[in-house]
């Protein structure tokens, strides 16, 4: 393509899959990840050398403007996803998701304006929307900040937005439903039932129950970036990826239950529950405008999604303090 592309957030479950996706359809990609004095790459580290040994790796901060506008100097486009993204964090931590969420994303769009208005994808969240006002809910849908973690994403959307309209920069605020798959933290849903299931637990410890989501595979939310990316209509734009599916968290743990033990059951843990103004109930997203946008089609099944995350799981269930409550 000799297009090279920087992704933020390269080291993280998302951003791993992504730089594959890119790779695999003839893409340079530069990998920016978070510095540490270990010199880690996140899960760009479990990458065979042949694959590694064509990412160009950047280590830094986004929270650095300095940083940033270096990494951006040689490519052509960013794909922003490096964030703070653990929902329960953010409820003690929520400077630092100012700090990382909306400055860092500031400091994205003043080096690719400053450097001749490069192409920008901004990851959003299903998570701005909050508890939904209809379904499936479109990018007209209302925001609501249910959380410090969706306050900071809506305020980094509009500072997306703002930097389209105020300076012409070529900006597509990309918005992802709750995506899962091989490599997710156990901080989020499937992971966690999964992995306590894997480790022997007949007692599951979840939170509420009744909220329900839309769940994307992965490989099809790294899919949807290449495809948004691709197509000259979404510059300026706000676009989701759902599969326009829904399921219940409670439907969804009996499922798993049913095919890893069917002998355990769930429990409520307290520590696990969100404040009651907080918790997003319903989630059901419309992937309409995607569709209309771009050559974007869901892959996969759920219940393939799913069998690949679990075999993933079963493989790496060393890496998982399943003991602990991942905030």
């Amino acid at each position: 393509m000799n297009k090279k592309i920087l992704v933020t957030g390269a080291d993280g479950f998302i951003g791993s899959h992504l730089v594959e996706t890119l790779m695999q359809e003839g893409y340079d990609v530069k990998a920016f990840t978070l510095y540490n004095s270990f010199n880690t790459w996140g899960w760009l580290d479990t990458f065979s050398k042949e694959k590694l040994d064509n990412i160009e790796i950047f280590s830094g901060d986004v929270r650095d403007p300095n940083a940033v506008a270096t990494a951006m100097k040689d490519v052509d486009a960013v794909m922003h996803l490096a964030a703070l993204i653990a929902i329960p964090y953010s409820y003690y931590a929520p400077d630092s998701y100012v700090d990382t969420n909306i400055k860092g994303t500031l400091n994205v769009l003043q080096a690719a304006r400053n450097q001749g208005g490069k192409r920008v994808l901004v990851t959003s969240t299903s998570e701005v929307y909050g508890t939904a006002k209809y379904v499936p809910i479109d990018e007209h849908h209302p925001f609501q900040g249910q959380s410090p973690y969706s306050a900071t994403k809506i305020g980094a959307d509009r500072l997306a937005e703002s930097f389209f309209r105020a300076f012409d920069l070529p900006v597509t605020i990309v918005r992802p439903f709750n995506t899962f798959g091989p490599r997710q933290s156990a901080r989020a849903v499937i992971p966690t039932i999964i992995t306590q299931l894997l480790s022997g637990k007949e007692e599951i410890k979840l939170g509420s129950l009744s909220p329900t989501r839309d769940f994307n595979y992965v490989k099809d939310t790294a899919r949807g970036f290449l495809e948004i990316y691709k197509s000259d209509k979404t510059i300026g734009e706000e676009i989701n990826i759902a599969t326009q599916k829904e399921i219940s968290i409670g439907d969804l743990a009996e499922e798993l239950i049913r095919q890893i033990n069917p002998n355990a059951k769930v429990i409520c843990d307290e520590e696990r529950l969100r404040p009651d103004k907080s918790e997003v109930e319903r989630l059901l997203g419309s992937n309409q405008k995607i569709k209309n946008l771009t050559e974007w089609q869901p892959r996969y099944s759920f219940e393939e999604g799913l069998a690949e995350t679990i075999e993933f799981l079963k493989n790496n269930l060393d890496k998982y303090k399943v003991d602990l409550y991942n905030i």
